[in-house]
């Protein structure tokens, strides 16, 4: 059992951290990786990260190839919130998979709406909620690569070199279920937030997805004001915000059942629905997705200069 776990472990990419160029460590399941670098009141610093000899590296000082970016929790995390009683009683095996790394991609139109996908309800962790097309890094694989598997295995969609540009936005701490509310942690991941801009306008993109419906259940392009309302919804704050007057009351969805597309509508104000602090979760988009589109948003202006 304990060399399946071990050989487990040596085909995923887990994080290591190093802290005043301390000698690499793997990060420990119930450990805050944001914890690790400041003082528990505080949620978010820069650090430098990169892939290093199939670990992915987290440093308080800068490194060979490393890249300095932002590195956010939410408030509620449930690793931050954890009890030393509540760390004690996580199964053996969940306390032994460390943390994982996932890359998620924020496909940029040349219109400037951007792709998100809502996961299936089958999914074991996040069933429901809209995020970009994203997943695991395999032993190997630089994060772009990885961004790019994932968007053609989620979508169909495949872009080549010079088909776009690139850049990291920042590291986000996520973990599930996202509340101690619903249960002890069962996963806890760092994802990587890589944002694409394609020449293409989001028709052009479309009609080369091939969605795979065990993983997607729907698809929608959005556009910045809208994208701007969500962000700036808050999850544990309690009810979700009022759909401002200038935004539709609804928005047009793709939805994906037994092999075909289909355009529908969905209330705006699902999209601007928060994580509630009690009981299930609702359809909404991730409080990590939210965190990577405040950061896009940032970059609209400079892209128009």
């Amino acid at each position: 059992m304990l060399k399946a776990a071990r050989m487990e472990n040596v085909r995923r990419v887990l994080v290591h951290l190093s802290k005043e160029n301390s000698r690499p460590q793997r990060a420990k399941f119930q450990q805050s990786i944001v914890g690790h670098f400041c003082a528990a009141s505080k949620d978010s610093l820069m650090v430098n990260c990169g892939l290093n000899q199939h670990q992915f590296l987290i440093s308080d000082t800068e490194f060979a190839g490393s890249r300095q970016v932002l590195l956010q929790r939410p408030r509620f995390c449930p690793i931050k919130h954890l009890s030393d009683e509540q760390a004690a009683s996580l199964p053996a095996e969940t306390r032994d998979r460390g943390v994982d790394v996932g890359v998620a991609v924020l496909l940029q139109s040349a219109c400037r709406k951007v792709l998100l996908t809502r996961r299936s309800r089958n999914l074991s962790i996040f069933p429901n909620l809209w995020v970009p097309p994203g997943g695991h890094i395999e032993p190997g694989e630089q994060l772009l690569d990885a961004g790019l598997r994932e968007l053609r295995e989620e979508t169909g969609l495949c872009l080549q070199d010079g088909e776009f540009s690139w850049q990291m936005l920042a590291l986000w701490e996520s973990v599930y279920p996202p509340m101690l509310s619903r249960g002890l942690p069962k996963r806890h991941h760092v994802v990587v937030y890589l944002l694409l801009l394609s020449p293409e306008s989001h028709q052009q993109l479309q009609m080369r997805f091939k969605p795979d419906e065990a993983e997607v259940s729907a698809y929608t392009w959005l556009e910045p004001q809208v994208l701007a309302s969500v962000a700036a919804t808050e999850d544990g704050a309690g009810d979700a915000k009022k759909v401002a007057e200038d935004l539709p009351p609804v928005l047009r969805i793709t939805e994906l059942q037994h092999g075909l597309a289909k355009t529908t509508t969905i209330p705006t104000a699902t999209f601007l629905n928060t994580a509630p602090l009690q009981g299930e979760d609702v359809e909404r988009v991730s409080t990590g997705t939210k965190f990577a589109l405040r950061l896009w948003l940032d970059t609209l202006a400079p892209q128009m200069e």
